[in-house]
């Protein structure tokens, strides 16, 4: 790996910038029937950009054969936010809270 190397992912909606041995905290990834644990490995196939340092590869939306590895180093929730709805002058005010699950990842490699 080289120091300037880096990718850009999409993953759950959001896009994120990684490079090879960095700590990503990414939304709980859906899928049918598999549940992931800590220590699992995972794979990003829907990788937008690559850098390398000299040459920039851009997809188009996604880079075929692309692909970003990385390993699942914990699962949690994130803080408790609080959800609101107010209306003024009518005395409405629901309160809620609501915490995110969460996957923290490191990035194995970049291909």
């Amino acid at each position: 790996m080289k120091k300037d190397e880096f990718a850009v992912i999409q993953t759950g909606g959001k896009q994120y910038k990684v490079s090879e041995g960095m700590i990503v905290s990414i939304e709980k990834i859906k899928t049918l029937g598999k549940e992931y644990a800590k220590g699992d490995k995972i794979s990003f196939d829907k990788v937008l950009l690559v850098d390398d340092g000299k040459d920039t590869t851009i997809g188009t939306p996604y880079i075929t054969g692309a692909k970003v590895n990385a390993e699942i180093i914990e699962i949690g929730r994130a803080r408790k936010v609080l959800v609101m709805k107010y209306k003024q002058k009518s005395r409405y005010l629901r309160r809620n809270t609501h915490r995110q699950p969460f996957f923290k990842v490191k990035i194995t490699s970049i291909k």
